[in-house]
């Protein structure tokens, strides 16, 4: 009887976080950003800008602060600080380059394999939808 219990407990508990490693595409088909390791967090940095119209910015334009305006957005830290929790990684923050604007967000695998990127600003969370790229 206490093993069973033991058993059912060991069960219930919380399903370690699916990996996220690895490249992913932007919701928007835009850039491709690699997710890695950095110490015992995961961040994200953008490997290549995908839209090649005339009028895409190749530097960090929108950063709010002018000193950084002339960064190149390949190789950009835009994901930083995610900590593994339950299946999920949380407690991090996404950076925006079209906005300029950084969000709390937590990361998280669909059923189908692709990555939740959930951002919020106060109570108001918005998720995005990547894909595995290249």
């Amino acid at each position: 009887m206490l093993a069973a219990a033991l058993l059912m407990l060991a069960s219930s508990a919380a399903a370690p976080a699916a990996d996220v490693t690895g490249l992913w595409l932007t919701d928007d088909g835009k850039g491709l950003v690699r997710i890695a390791p950095c110490g015992a967090k995961l961040c994200g940095r953008i490997v290549k800008v995908l839209d090649t119209g005339p009028d895409v910015p190749r530097t960090d334009v929108h950063n709010p602060d002018p000193r950084l305006r002339t960064r190149p957005l390949a190789g950009l830290l835009t994901l930083w600080d995610f900590t593994r929790s339950g299946s999920g990684w949380t407690g991090g923050r996404a950076y925006d380059p079209k906005s300029g604007k950084s969000y709390r967000s937590s990361l998280a695998r669909n059923p189908d394999g692709s990555l939740k990127l959930t951002g919020c600003v106060l109570f108001i969370c918005e998720s995005r939808r990547w894909t595995r790229g290249g």
